[in-house]
């Protein structure tokens, strides 16, 4: 007989008839990303519905979204259990990102507003005071989505939003290994501030490439080493 699933680790939100799926995804969402909810756990859909006190249609709902968006795999005779990705799986969505995120600064850097820069200057300030990794995530996406706003591209802006959702729990893990390395971080974070403060849409969208790129070969690396180890 298997142990039953951590739930009593989530909080509870109030929920109605209307939305109950959107809680149940954002639930299990937020333990998923922060590791309540470990790599290949099993989501027992009634176990999951005897929690939020709904029946088992918002949680199958709640369960197909959440393998849209990658953090949930569905398993033959198993049923949803949280996923993994590959080294290979999040190197591609990492290029995908770097070129989806340059395309962005390069629409928006023209067009970047005092206000729009006031507020993501806010932004990074705030993240560099933080210690938290889970508002280091926050804080750089809100850093860069403020940015990228001026750019008036909202269908592009979702796209980087559900990227975002499917790596969020490995970014944090790449904030905190970066923020070893605060200077050089935060370096980068001015340096692509700068060149938007400059209306320079060359030097914002390949400041941003670099960016992400090269945060993502250290996080590559590093789950390289930690899962060798682990193997």
């Amino acid at each position: 007989m298997t142990d039953p699933m951590p739930l009593h680790k989530i909080a509870m939100p109030q929920i109605n008839r209307v939305s109950a799926s959107d809680h149940i995804a954002d639930a299990l969402r937020g333990a998923i990303v922060d590791g309540l909810i470990p790599v290949g756990e099993p989501l027992k859909q009634d176990e999951i519905a005897a929690r939020f006190q709904v029946s088992k249609i918002p949680v199958r709902e709640a369960l197909k979204r959440l393998e849209a968006e990658g953090l949930v795999t569905f398993i033959q005779n198993r049923g949803a259990v949280v996923a993994i990705m590959s080294t290979e799986e999040i190197g591609e969505y990492l290029d995908i990102r770097a070129v989806l995120e340059g395309k962005a600064a390069e629409l928006s850097a023209p067009n970047i507003t005092p206000g729009t820069l006031e507020l993501a200057a806010d932004y990074l300030d705030k993240f560099r005071q933080e210690t938290s990794p889970r508002e280091w995530a926050n804080l750089n996406w809100y850093f860069h989505a403020t940015l990228y706003r001026d750019a008036n591209r909202p269908i592009l802006m979702t796209e980087l939003r559900t990227l975002y959702n499917k790596l969020e729990r490995y970014i944090r893990t790449l904030l905190a290994l970066n923020h070893a390395e605060t200077p050089k971080t935060h370096c980068e974070h001015a340096a692509i501030l700068d060149a938007f403060a400059r209306r320079d849409a060359k030097a914002a969208a390949e400041l941003t490439r670099s960016h992400v790129l090269d945060g993502g070969a250290t996080l590559i690396k590093h789950l390289n080493n930690h899962r060798r180890i682990g193997e």
